[in-house]
């Protein structure tokens, strides 16, 4: 569908989304970020690859007991694995964040550990929040271009937004309506990766609810290296050469 027509239509929907989602975040289950060690290393000896994973509860592994299971420590552990060489990791998640808090708040503040790769998790929230695809394409390309400015060395990485309809606590038709903000979403971030020398993986399949947490909303340790194994298939990928970004370039 055309991402105008897109917008015409879930705009059209407005109302339907707001009554359905006030009711279901009413209903929602309130889950605090996992507990433990923002940093750590996988492997042993100095490490090759410094990974820093940034952005919403996501990547702040809310729906896991402790940071162990984020995606961080998981990710770090399979490249290190694949590579043989040592891996460390720093988490800078942060419950409800939209990439406008992540570009101003929070990345002058994420501490300098010389990261050489840098996977952003964000985008749900603006889409829930019905940010417009102007203030995504404003704020989430400014945000690459912050990255891109403090660590210029690092190699870029975004996921784009999963299927909504296969999220367990989301009811239709509101998960049919965030599906359609999703795809404006993926669409416009896709394009600032092409753009802005960023891989963007394409979303995440989810096969099953056996992923999810006790919300049915955020993954949980499961789901998270589920994820985790997903991003490694894209890990060597040139930013222009990602499948969710081909019929951009």
């Amino acid at each position: 569908m055309h991402p105008v027509l897109t917008g015409l239509i879930s705009t059209l929907l407005f109302p339907i989304y707001l009554v359905q989602g006030v009711y279901v975040r009413e209903k929602s289950m309130r889950l605090s970020p996992a507990k433990g060690p923002r940093s750590g290393k996988a492997g042993r000896g100095e490490p090759s690859v410094r990974l820093l994973t940034v952005g919403d509860s996501s990547a702040a592994a809310v729906g896991c007991t402790f940071t162990h299971e984020a995606m961080a420590p998981q990710l770090a552990a399979k490249i290190e694995a694949a590579t043989g060489n040592a891996v460390s990791w720093h988490i800078s998640g942060h419950n409800s964040a939209v990439a406008g808090e992540i570009r101003d708040i929070v990345l002058p503040n994420v501490p300098d550990h010389g990261y050489t790769h840098i996977l952003i998790m964000l985008g749900i929230n603006d889409l829930k929040n019905w940010h417009t695809s102007g203030r995504w394409k404003k704020e989430f390309g400014g945000l690459l271009y912050g990255l891109r400015a403090r660590f210029p060395e690092a190699r870029l990485y975004w996921c784009q937004a999963l299927d909504m309809t296969t999220v367990p606590s989301l009811p239709k038709p509101l998960s049919t309506i965030m599906n359609m903000r999703r795809a404006l979403i993926n669409r416009t971030g896709a394009q600032l990766c092409v753009e802005r020398g960023a891989v963007c993986i394409p979303p995440l399949p989810v096969p099953d609810d056996e992923g999810f947490c006790e919300d049915g909303f955020h993954a949980n340790a499961t789901g998270y290296n589920y994820w985790a194994d997903h991003i490694m298939k894209f890990w060597n990928c040139e930013p222009r050469s990602s499948p969710a970004v081909s019929e951009f370039v």
